[in-house]
């Protein structure tokens, strides 16, 4: 695994994005692996680690989280932002000769995903939306955005384990290998030593100054065109089966994958989820 950054721009000034990168570099089919609103791109590093034999894997850390800067206008923390910054990310990687994009998306990143692959020209070939679809209930939103934003600091690291396990419950079933590489690199230690999220509080002031409501996002997933895989956790309160099964008969038409025991949003760390990817962008 390497690390880099890009600088990206936005209204406010240029900011830079960090990403991890595995596999060979002149590899052209490239997959990018986009995280969760409150995540980061060492999500994706079990499946990085299988994929890179076969593919360029770059997971980038959206600006406000992991490594990368926050903004310092934070209503700027909205999609159209996301998109543009992995638009210049996406520069990055073909500037030495054309490639072709595979995306994974998860939640938040598999907007992001949408919202490009729909787009005239794209350079997407097939995409992976990981538990998000045509429809965000407004009750699951409200979910998320009661913990989001709070910033709370813990004395000690179990501390923060433990409030990570208990809000990602719906992560389903991990082994304590794999929350506390979760908790790891979500997290801050504070010069007083408490610990906390290392995301900018300040990503969920778009939620907070907004009515939440149900949100619609069948004007991003009917234009697409490429093949696409739609993963749900069979307890998901975010991607509902009812949904998901529309997104099986409209647009292109996706190919649905459940995991049961699993909420919002599968992990992509155990063995099946992992191999379902795989197989699909090995395919496609």
């Amino acid at each position: 695994m390497q690390e880099h950054k890009v600088q990206c721009l936005s209204p406010a000034g240029f900011h830079d994005m960090h990403y991890t990168e595995w596999g060979a570099r002149d590899n052209p089919r490239i997959v990018i692996c986009v995280h969760g609103l409150s995540r980061n791109c060492r999500d994706f590093d079990t499946l990085a680690q299988t994929l890179e034999k076969d593919f360029r894997v770059v997971c980038p850390d959206i600006v406000g989280r992991g490594k990368s800067d926050w903004l310092s206008n934070k209503a700027g923390y909205v999609n159209a932002q996301y998109a543009a910054d992995i638009t210049t990310l996406m520069a990055r990687l073909s500037a030495d000769s054309p490639c072709e994009i595979l995306w994974v998306g998860t939640s938040m990143g598999g907007i992001i995903g949408m919202m490009l692959a729909a787009l005239p020209n794209t350079p997407i070939r097939c995409i992976v939306l990981n538990d998000v679809g045509g429809i965000v209930p407004k009750s699951a939103l409200a979910r998320i955005v009661a913990y989001l934003g709070k910033d709370p600091r813990f004395g000690s690291f179990k501390e923060l384990e433990l409030c990570v396990r208990t809000i990602s419950a719906p992560f389903g079933p991990l082994t304590d290998a794999q929350w506390e590489h979760l908790t790891r690199h979500n997290a801050k230690q504070h010069p007083n030593s408490k610990w906390g999220f290392n995301y900018d509080p300040g990503i969920a002031l778009p939620f907070h100054s907004v009515e939440i409501t149900d949100v619609a996002l069948w004007q991003h997933y009917d234009p697409i065109a490429c093949p696409t895989l739609l993963l749900r956790g069979a307890d998901s309160d975010l991607l509902l089966k009812d949904t998901a099964l529309a997104m099986t008969q409209r647009g292109p038409r996706a190919r649905l994958v459940e995991f049961a025991g699993v909420g919002h949003a599968p992990m992509l760390m155990s063995t099946d989820q992992v191999g379902v990817v795989r197989d699909f962008l090995v395919s496609a």
